[in-house]
């Protein structure tokens, strides 16, 4: 339990700076006259080595163990941090892609090595245990990347784009070199080494979860990532601080409604297959609705605040029921394996959802982006309709 709290302190660390470079590089480039397409293109790489990092991340974790793929992964935030402090002439679209490619990294380690480990420390058996532990873990983890992306606005507008990116490289090495006297080497490493090729899950439930996840995943950051902040900011005309802090608060809110999702969904009970067919199906309404109110004239400050606060609380029940299945799927002595596997459908979702939002917003503004979110919910639906139906 030690361990885990040590390793779970030093992912909200991370997720904190995780969130503050996000809106960083959003607003700043935008402001340097980037188009909604090249800052999505900007996270290009920031997604696609998520996918990569994700299959080798979990091989990797089973044969050196979690704690150092973690160690690893805040390394690497450091760096890409300092990467983006360089004078402007320098901060082409390439380079940025570059160290957005290294911080993508760094993400997925550590979030690999952190939901791995909670399977670790649950007794087979314990459904309702494992999914209270893993939805506080998720809710907690995604309450402080939204005060990440509060943090990120204030410091930009306090210290600017270089003071804020040193300010953030400084604490997590801190962090980086407390948990790394902290924990002792090996924590989650298998005790036969697995073999490259074993990257690719053979089993169907998880090849479906992961095919929902992937569209799920795609179905919020089409509008979530690029468009909404460029809405917020070009069209309703918020301030820095305003775009991040609402993000912010949504982010905190929806993070709460994971960490809650065990009272909400049912106390003392597991949700199984059709728990995720449900509440996806529930979801596709959502986005759906905003997109037909905006089109038809009604106040936009209040169609997409409130809209989305909705679509929060839904998501936030969706990606919970997730998080659980994934690790009741696996087996205790592959677990990082399968979690690797899984989170790559999940940054494979938000690669294609990022390049789509950018793409989408310039050619049909917020309401495409909207609809497109509904269909690619449509589609994790029929996904969900081949999992498990038994807890």
């Amino acid at each position: 339990m030690r361990n885990y709290l040590i390793v779970t302190g030093g992912y909200w660390a991370f997720t904190i700076t995780d969130g503050a470079i996000r809106m960083l590089v959003v607003l700043y480039f935008h402001s340097l006259g980037y188009s909604p397409f090249e800052v999505a293109m900007l996270f290009l790489f920031y997604e696609f080595f998520g996918i990569v990092t994700n299959l080798v991340g979990g091989w990797l974790g089973a044969r050196i163990g979690l704690n150092a793929t973690m160690h690893i992964g805040m390394a690497l935030q450091v760096v890409a941090l300092t990467m983006l402090t360089v004078p402007d002439a320098w901060l082409s679209v390439a380079y940025v892609m570059a160290a957005q490619a290294l911080s993508g990294i760094a993400k997925d380690l550590n979030k690999m090595s952190a939901k791995a480990s909670v399977k670790l420390l649950v007794d087979e058996g314990e459904a309702s245990t494992l999914f209270k532990w893993v939805a506080v873990l998720t809710g907690s983890k995604n309450a402080l990347k939204g005060a990440g992306y509060f943090i990120g606005a204030a410091l930009l507008a306090w210290l600017e784009f270089r003071g804020a990116l040193f300010v953030l490289a400084g604490v997590l090495a801190v962090v980086l070199i407390a948990t790394m006297v902290s924990l002792p080497s090996g924590v989650g490493k298998m005790s036969a080494k697995p073999k490259f090729t074993e990257i690719f899950s053979t089993v169907a439930a998880i090849n479906w979860l992961a095919a929902a996840r992937l569209f799920l995943f795609a179905s919020r950051d089409v509008w979530f990532v690029v468009g909404l902040p460029v809405y917020l900011y070009s069209v309703l005309g918020w301030s820095y601080s305003q775009v991040g802090g609402y993000l912010a608060l949504w982010i905190i809110g929806y993070g709460a409604v994971q960490a809650g999702a065990p009272r909400l969904l049912g106390r003392g009970r597991a949700p199984s297959g059709r728990t995720a067919l449900l509440w996806v199906a529930v979801l596709i309404a959502v986005p759906a609705g905003i997109a037909a109110a905006l089109q038809q004239g009604w106040d936009a400050t209040t169609v997409v605040v409130v809209g989305l606060i909705v679509f929060g609380v839904v998501f936030a029940l969706n990606s919970a029921v997730h998080s659980y299945l994934i690790l009741a799927y696996s087996e205790a002595e592959n677990v990082s394996m399968n979690v690797g596997f899984y989170y790559m459908a999940n940054a494979a979702g938000r690669l294609a959802g990022t390049v789509l939002s950018g793409w989408a917003y310039q050619v049909y503004g917020l309401p495409g982006c909207l609809w497109f979110s509904a269909g690619l919910l449509a589609v994790a639906a029929l996904a969900s309709l081949f999992l498990p139906g038994r807890q």
